[in-house]
């Protein structure tokens, strides 16, 4: 089997059946295909900084990644452009080809990354993307951004659904360690 010439597609020749070796590898490259759809993603061209740790065990090549990138697209309330960070963990053994059905194996004395990466850093998008955690969105009249136009704001939008609740008020809790009105009364 011919061996895949990707960035991704990492040389662990140093590191078969030697237990307790390991090497850490650093590089940026570049993303060939966009990762994730809808509002955001990480686009074709955008750079992916890996930071992939190697370690050799018994059953095989043990790989703790972290990669760092930026996705790009728009706001999920307000529609404006937004670029956001997106960070992924993931550790996944690479095992020696023993016969049994295994997940991820070491093919040609490498170890291909590519798919874990994609898979971890497409999970990691938001489905809602905003821009800021307050952001008000969109005037539902004149379609102007709110954040821009502060004076479209309305106080309170009321559902009519929820009327039959304005008059309740909520209750006073000073706390955890308030007693209840309950508890106060079989003490006296």
């Amino acid at each position: 089997m011919a061996t895949k010439h990707s960035p991704l597609n990492l040389n662990v020749r140093d590191l078969i059946n030697r237990p307790g070796e390991m090497r850490e590898e650093q590089f940026t490259v570049d993303v060939a295909e966009q990762m994730g759809e809808g509002l955001v993603a990480v686009r074709s061209g955008a750079a992916l900084d890996v930071d992939a740790r190697l370690e050799s065990v018994h059953e095989g090549i043990l790989v703790t990644t972290e990669v760092d990138a930026v996705a790009e697209g728009e706001c999920g309330r307000c529609l404006i452009d937004i670029a956001l960070p997106v960070e992924v963990e993931f550790q996944e053994l690479f095992g020696y080809h023993s016969g049994e059905a295994i997940e991820y194996e070491v093919q040609d004395d490498h170890v291909d990354l590519e798919s874990l990466i994609r898979d971890a850093v497409v999970l990691a998008l938001p489905f809602q993307p905003v821009c800021r955690p307050d952001c008000p969105g969109l005037d539902p009249e004149t379609g102007l951004r709110l954040a821009d136009h502060p004076e479209l704001v309305t106080p309170e939008h009321s559902d009519p659904r929820w009327a039959a609740l304005t008059g309740f008020q909520a209750s006073e809790d000073s706390g955890p360690d308030a007693e209840s009105g309950a508890d106060q009364q079989r003490e006296r």
